[in-house]
């Protein structure tokens, strides 16, 4: 089988909202991959303290979205890890898996800012190359963030995506109250968001 071009969007989708959805898009169209593998998070160690949804209910709602894409795919590869979820370690196990693929890790802004404070990120950035949806800052690397992860900027690549001013915390506290989650979420998680009861939703 010939070599893929895989991008890796990771998260803890809880729940999967059209933020989500755009960045996988965007970089599936933006940097002409294969494919794109949705990694549902098992024991999210930088979300320590917060109640999150049963890792069942994320992984059906990521199911539901990418089903119509088949481009999309999901790994539980996280899911089945026990212990603290870290992505040098996803990276790893699947670059084992598909030895003759690359991996593009796919990212919000936010999200590279806050990769210092990810597990082993000097690893991290040898495993793959980052595509990351600017929010605002502007595209380029934060000198600071240069200064201690040496090269990063080298391995990013800026994609150019909507600005979405909204969260999955957001969305909780939408469901919560009842308002429709149309435009905020796809058709098929709304629908289990409510089926399932979940973030207290009426």
């Amino acid at each position: 089988m010939a070599a893929m071009k895989r991008g890796i969007l990771g998260g803890t989708f809880d729940p999967v909202h059209r933020a989500h959805v755009e960045l996988a898009e965007c970089a599936l169209e933006q940097l002409a991959l294969d494919g794109v593998v949705w990694i549902p998070a098992g024991d999210p160690w930088r979300k320590k303290g917060r109640t999150i949804a049963a890792a069942e209910d994320r992984l059906a709602m990521v199911r539901l979205t990418v089903a119509n894409e088949p481009r999309w795919s999901v790994s539980t590869v996280e899911l089945e890890r026990k212990g603290p979820t870290y992505t040098v370690d996803t990276l790893e196990e699947l670059r084992e898996q598909y030895e003759d693929d690359s991996f593009t890790l796919v990212l919000g802004q936010d999200a590279l800012e806050d990769l210092p404070n990810w597990h082993e990120p000097e690893r991290l950035i040898r495993l793959a190359e980052l595509a990351v949806a600017e929010r605002g800052e502007g595209k380029q690397t934060n000198p600071e963030l240069e200064a201690i992860l040496p090269g990063l900027s080298k391995r990013v690549t800026w994609l150019d995506m909507p600005q979405l001013p909204f969260s999955a915390t957001q969305v909780r506290t939408l469901a919560s109250k009842g308002t429709p989650l149309v435009g905020f979420v796809p058709p098929g998680v709304e629908a289990y968001i409510r089926e399932h009861r979940l973030y207290g939703a009426r």
